[in-house]
């Protein structure tokens, strides 16, 4: 069974973005042990490919730098944050980022944890942004009710399937694969194929994507 997880995680393609050289010196040092990562200068073409992009600030600069080497070089991205303010959080999620570490627990170990959940499609976003972005998701219903946007006519124009909440809920808690199949009594396998139905027919990014979205159109 261990050869078979080995198997799974081997040699992502990994190319690291830092402001500064010793940001950049330091996140490789990190990572240059973790036997799943193959350090690349470039991850742009590269199957399954993941770029990790360290910011202090979420800038434009940045936020046009995650646009570029997710959308151009179709790259999934790890963010490496010091801090991310409410209003560029839903933002950076529907960017495309699968992951966001914070700098200060940006150990080699906590960036291969989310190395490897990005590659598997899967998300890895800190408890505690998770709660931040369901508040600010809540506000922007509430505000949408007052403004007169409770009737029937904003009903969101794709519905989603009871199963497809129930495990975007899961997700929402922060549980893995592992864990939303064995609440659900479902198999692994239907629970990816469930998230790949919706993440498709929706043209959602990435989990954390699904969520935002999910969160925004009341369904969890």
């Amino acid at each position: 069974m261990s050869c078979g997880v080995t198997a799974a995680v081997k040699a992502i393609p990994v190319a690291v973005h830092a402001p500064d050289p010793v940001s950049l010196a330091g996140v490789r040092s990190q990572l240059r042990h973790q036997s799943s990562i193959e350090l690349v200068e470039d991850a742009g073409g590269r199957a399954g490919a993941v770029a990790i992009l360290v910011a202090d600030a979420l800038d434009e600069p940045t936020l046009t730098s995650l646009r570029r080497l997710i959308r151009n070089d179709a790259t999934r991205a790890v963010l490496v944050a010091s801090t991310i303010r409410e209003a560029d959080l839903l933002q950076v999620i529907e960017c495309g980022v699968g992951a966001i570490v914070w700098r200060r627990e940006a150990t080699g170990h906590r960036l291969q944890q989310a190395v490897v959940a990005v590659s598997r499609g899967e998300g890895d976003l800190p408890a505690d942004l998770l709660g931040r972005l369901i508040t600010q998701v809540g506000t922007m219903q509430r505000g949408a009710v007052q403004r007169g946007a409770a009737g029937a006519s904003d009903a969101p124009v794709h519905g989603l399937a009871p199963r497809e909440v129930d495990v975007l809920r899961l997700v929402a808690e922060g549980m893995d694969t592992g864990e939303i199949a064995s609440k659900l009594s479902y198999s692994e396998r239907t629970v990816k194929n469930v998230m790949h139905g919706l993440t498709t027919r929706l043209q959602l990014r990435n989990r954390a994507h699904a969520v935002a979205y999910a969160l925004r159109e009341g369904y969890i």
